[in-house]
C-alpha cells in the first residue's frame, strides 16, 4: 500500500474529477496548507499527506505499547491490529473514503508494530547479542515480503487500476493474520497485567529511569539518520523516473519495481551483514549496538552521494544510468541494515522490562519524526536542484552518524553492554 500511496495521490486521486469525491478532504487539505504556511502544489501536498501519515504509523505503536502492556495483552492487541489494517486496505478501493482508509491503517498499525517487535524481543534474555540477529531476521522476512509486493499489489495498481492493487492489500492482511494466529504456541508468554485499583505497578529504579531518558535523547537523532532510507517511498519514486533510465530489454520498468528492487537488495545485504559479523565475532570482538548503528549511517551517507551524482549527471541533459541508483541501492540497504534492526535490538535491551511494549513504540517514534521531516524535504523537490538536494539529505544523515559515535562514549554504561560473544 505504501508503495502506491505516493503514485496513487499524484496520477489520480489529488487529481480533478477525484478529489473532490474524499469526504471532509476540502478542511483536511486547508488544514495540511496552514501547517506548510501556503497553497501547495499536488506534488508537495502529497509530500506532506505521505510524510503525516508514515510518521503517525510510527507514533501511533506508543498508544498500542500502552494498550497491551496495561489491558489486553500483546498477541490480542496484534490481532485487532491486523483486522483494523485490512479494513483500511479495502476502504483505499475508494475514493470517498480516503482519509478514513488512513485513520483506520494508522490505528491498525500503532496495535500491530512495536507489539509484534517486542514479541521478538521477549525470546531473548537481557545481554544476548543474539537478538540483534533476531531483528535482522524479523527485517529480513519483511523485506521478503517487500519484494512479492510491490509485484503483486503495484503491478495490477498501476497496471490495472490503483484500487485493485488497495484491495489486494487488504487480502494479504487477512492471510497474514491467519499466519500469526496458527503460530500462537511459538509466542513468548504474555506477562500478567495488574488489573488498576489492586495493586501499583512496580516504580523504575534510578537507572532504569536514566536508560530511558537516553533512549528518548536519542530519538532526534535516529530520525535524522532515517532520511534517506525514508525518502524511497516518498521523493525518490517520483524523481527517480524523471532523471534514472529505467529501460531494461527495450522496455520501462514500472516505477513501483522500484521498491521490488529496494527490498531484494536490502534482503541479499541484511543476510551479508549478519554473516559478517557472525563470522568476525570469531576473531574480533563484536562492536556493541550503537557503533553498528554509527557505521550503517556512514555507509547511508555514502549511498545518498551516489545519487547526488546521478543528479550531477542528469542535469547535463539525459538521464543517468542505472547504475548509480543501484550504488544507492547497495550502500543504503548494507547502512540500514546496521542501523534500525540493530535500533530494536537496542532498545529492546536497555527498555525496563514492565514498559517495553511502551519503549518499542516510543522507539518507533523516531521515524514519526523521520517521515514527518521527509515530508517536509520532499516539498523541496520540484524547488530545488537534485544534486543540491541529496547532499542535503547526506548531510543529515552523515551528522546523525557523528552524533551517535559521540553519544556511545558518554552513555556507554547503558548503549554498550558485553553479550555471550564477547566472554
Amino acid at each position: 500500500m505504501q508503495t502506491l500511496l505516493v503514485l496513487y495521490m499524484v496520477r489520480q486521486v489529488l487529481l480533478p474529477g477525484h478529489v473532490e469525491r474524499i469526504a471532509g478532504f476540502p478542511a483536511f487539505r486547508a488544514t495540511i496548507e496552514r501547517i506548510y504556511g501556503g497553497p501547495l502544489s499536488n506534488v508537495a501536498l502529497s509530500s506532506a499527506i505521505f510524510g503525516l501519515y508514515t510518521g503517525f504509523v510510527y507514533l501511533t505503536p506508543i498508544a498500542g505499547g500502552f494498550i497491551a502492556d496495561r489491558w489486553l495483552g500483546r498477541t490480542r492487541t496484534i490481532t485487532i491490529g491486523a483486522l483494523l489494517m485490512a479494513a483500511g486496505h479495502f476502504l483505499m478501493a475508494f475514493d470517498a473514503s480516503f482519509l478514513v482508509a488512513l485513520l483506520c491503517l494508522l490505528t491498525g498499525v500503532g496495535c500491530f508494530k512495536g507489539n509484534l517487535a517486542s514479541q521478538v524481543g521477549a525470546l531473548y534474555a537481557p545481554g544476548d547479542l543474539r537478538r540483534a540477529d533476531a531483528f535482522q531476521i524479523y527485517y529480513l522476512f519483511i523485506n521478503g515480503a517487500v519484494i512479492l509486493a510491490p509485484l503483486i499489489a503495484g503491478t495490477l495498481g498501476e497496471v490495472y487500476g490503483w484500487h485493485y492493487g488497495f484491495g489486494s492489500a487488504g487480502v494479504g492482511m487477512l492471510i497474514s493474520l491467519v499466519i500469526y494466529l496458527s503460530g500462537q504456541k511459538w509466542l513468548p508468554p504474555e506477562q500478567k497485567r495488574i488489573r488498576t485499583g489492586t495493586a501499583a505497578r512496580p516504580r523504575l529504579t534510578r537507572n532504569e529511569r536514566k536508560a530511558v531518558v537516553v533512549l528518548v535523547m536519542l530519538l532526534p537523532v535516529l530520525a535524522m539518520g532515517s532520511v534517506g532510507n525514508q525518502q524511497i517511498f516518498n521523493a525518490y519514486m517520483l524523481w527517480v523516473p524523471s532523471h534514472v533510465s529505467l529501460v531494461f530489454f527495450g522496455r520501462t520498468m514500472p516505477t513501483t519495481w522500484l521498491i521490488t528492487v529496494d527490498a531484494a537488495v536490502s534482503i541479499s545485504c541484511l543476510v551479508a551483514a549478519m554473516a559478517f559479523w557472525r563470522l568476525w565475532s570469531r576473531r574480533f570482538k563484536e562492536p556493541s549496538e550503537v557503533i553498528k548503528i554509527a557505521i550503517g549511517l556512514g555507509l547511508s551517507t555514502v549511498a545518498l552521494l551516489s545519487l547526488a551524482a546521478a543528479a550531477a549527471i542528469s542535469s547535463a541533459g539525459h538521464k543517468a544510468g542505472i547504475g548509480w541508483v543501484l550504488g544507492f541501492e547497495v550502500f543504503n540497504s548494507i547502512g540500514f541494515a546496521n542501523v534500525f534492526p540493530v535500533g530494536l535490538a537496542m532498545y529492546a535491551r536497555a527498555s525496563p522490562k514492565q514498559i517495553a511494549g511502551t519503549m518499542m513504540g516510543i522507539y518507533l517514534l523516531h521515524l514519526f519524526l523521520g517521515n514527518n521531516l521527509v515530508g517536509w524535504l520532499g516539498g523541496l523537490l520540484d524547488r530545488m536542484p537534485g544534486t543540491q538536494f541529496w547532499l542535503l539529505h547526506a548531510a543529515l544523515v552523515g551528522t546523525a552518524g557523528a552524533i551517535m559515535l559521540i553519544a556511545a562514549r558518554l552513555a556507554r554504561s547503558i548503549l554498550v553492554t558485553a553479550g555471550p560473544r564477547d566472554k
